[in-house]
């Protein structure tokens, strides 16, 4: 059996998860909550940028990106916002749900998984 390697784990989450060869992120969020669509976008796609480094990769190798955003008015500014980060890399399958986000205004939440 293949070793589950669990990073910045608390009582009640682990951020990065590793198993054969694929990294798990929990959902990331933005730091800064009273930014606008753009600076929350920068900020959770930085945020993931950093955990896949974390676990010894980065966003050339991911497989899927789950969007929860909080209004589809924002679409299209976040959309702009990660084809940019996409810039030159095949972009992973991806689906994009509205959603109410556990902090009221968190405007953007975004999971991934990748390869090593």
């Amino acid at each position: 059996m293949s070793e589950i390697k669990k990073i910045d784990s608390n009582e009640t989450i682990t951020e990065i998860t590793i198993h054969n060869g694929v990294v798990y992120l929990a959902g990331q969020v933005p730091d800064n909550d009273d930014l606008d669509i753009i600076g929350q976008t920068r900020e959770v796609l930085n945020n993931i940028d950093k955990a896949l480094a974390k676990a010894g990769t980065d966003k050339s190798k991911l497989l899927t990106a789950q969007v929860f955003i909080k209004d589809l008015k924002d679409f299209e500014q976040f959309n702009d916002e990660y084809a940019a980060w996409m810039t030159g890399i095949t972009p992973p399958t991806r689906a994009t749900i509205q959603a109410n986000l556990v902090n009221p205004n968190w405007l953007v939440e975004i999971v991934v998984t990748a390869a090593i």
